[in-house]
């Protein structure tokens, strides 16, 4: 197995393993390898740094300096990290919440309006639809990451 750090269209990076660097050409060319974070197909490798040990009498921090457009980014692990726990935060807020899909923005405005009692919804609007809300002063926000509907989930 070898294990690849890649990077979408929209500069998600995540990271993939395959059986060979065979394997992930072939998965790649045929459209199954997808960033995780947005579903963009439009995947390259990105640039793994190597894990080499430093030599024993030189000191932590010794080595050339990064330009500061790399040295900015985050390491890919870090992203990994961040996304999982915020990943793991939506799911937690999510448990306690109603899938009223289309309806959403409906039945949030009816809350807001007190026409319905307040409870916590999630579902599909589109961007006209959550414009609309903000410019009500509905508080609504988007998730992070896409939610399967109920129904849609095996």
């Amino acid at each position: 197995m070898i294990v690849f750090d890649l990077r979408c269209g929209q500069g998600h990076v995540f990271e993939a393993w395959f059986g060979s660097s065979s394997a992930y050409e072939a998965q790649r060319e045929g459209g199954l390898v997808a960033c995780p974070v947005c579903g963009d197909s439009a995947v390259e490798k990105a640039v793994m740094a190597p894990n080499v040990a430093a030599k024993g009498n030189q000191r932590s921090g010794a080595g050339p300096s990064l330009p500061a457009e790399v040295a900015a980014e985050p390491p890919p692990e870090v992203l990994k990290a961040a996304m999982a726990a915020l990943a793991e935060a939506q799911a937690k807020a999510l448990e306690k919440s109603q899938w009223v899909g289309v309806s959403f923005s409906d039945r949030a405005r009816a809350m807001h309006l007190g026409e319905e009692a307040h409870a916590p919804i999630h579902g599909q609007a589109t961007p006209e639809q959550a414009k609309a809300l903000i410019d009500e002063g509905v508080p609504v926000a988007p998730l992070p990451f896409p939610v399967v509907p109920p129904e849609a989930r095996n």
